[in-house]
């Protein structure tokens, strides 16, 4: 998420952002001159490849080779998270920000949200309900931004937002393998899928509240 240093942009907290790690491998992008905008162009191939593997893993059917894509998409699902968190790092505190950065910052993110939740979707066996987890994904992301420029500031509470969906779907794809493995027959992919929806419609619900509250507050 490319930051444009132009402007004041609430940024989501994350609390690795402070770690000596995160500091180290931001040296190394900026020493690089990797672009902060790249990064999060790749931020979206991460999610295309995690998308992927899910639905992938509904053509094998339940055993090794599923367990194996729901592997991958779980660790492609990561990377994306990663992505997220080092553009905003090169750009901000390595200083790389660009004028354009604000559409990177957002866009990118939306299209991961939606190809993560699809191939979720189609991995449980539910694929509407994966194309709706992903349309109200990107509605808390409207939330967002509508509360950020109706001048609330930038609501990223829960307890549906992006890191806990992706916490969601990267536990519920291993989950979903360990139980394979076990021999158990849980359907544990829906079941993650339904609680990403809940999740995330609680979030809506209260981010509505917070923006309309604060909207009657400053009326």
């Amino acid at each position: 998420m490319g930051v444009d240093v132009t402007e004041d942009f609430s940024r989501r907290p994350i609390a690795s952002r402070n770690t000596k790690w995160a500091a180290h491998v931001t040296r190394r992008l900026v020493e690089k001159g990797v672009a902060p905008n790249r990064i999060s162009a790749g931020s979206v191939l991460a999610a295309a490849l995690s998308g992927g593997a899910f639905a992938l893993s509904a053509l094998v059917g339940p055993g090794w080779a599923a367990g194996l894509l729901l592997v991958l998409g779980a660790a492609f699902c990561q990377l994306r998270l990663l992505c997220n968190l080092f553009d905003g790092l090169v750009a901000v505190e390595g200083g790389m920000g660009t004028p354009d950065g604000a559409f990177w910052n957002e866009v990118p993110d939306r299209l991961s949200d939606l190809m993560i939740l699809a191939g979720f979707g189609l991995a449980a066996g539910w694929p509407a309900l994966g194309l709706l987890a992903g349309a109200l994904a990107i509605l808390t992301a409207y939330l967002r931004e509508f509360g950020r420029a109706s001048g609330l500031g930038s609501d990223f509470s829960g307890p549906g937002a992006k890191a806990h969906r992706m916490a969601a779907v990267t536990l519920g794809a291993l989950a979903q393998t360990g139980a394979w493995i076990a021999g158990a027959g849980w359907p544990v992919l829906a079941w993650t899928l339904g609680l990403v929806l809940a999740l995330t419609v609680a979030t809506i619900i209260r981010r509505s509240r917070r923006i309309l509250c604060g909207l009657a507050g400053g009326a």
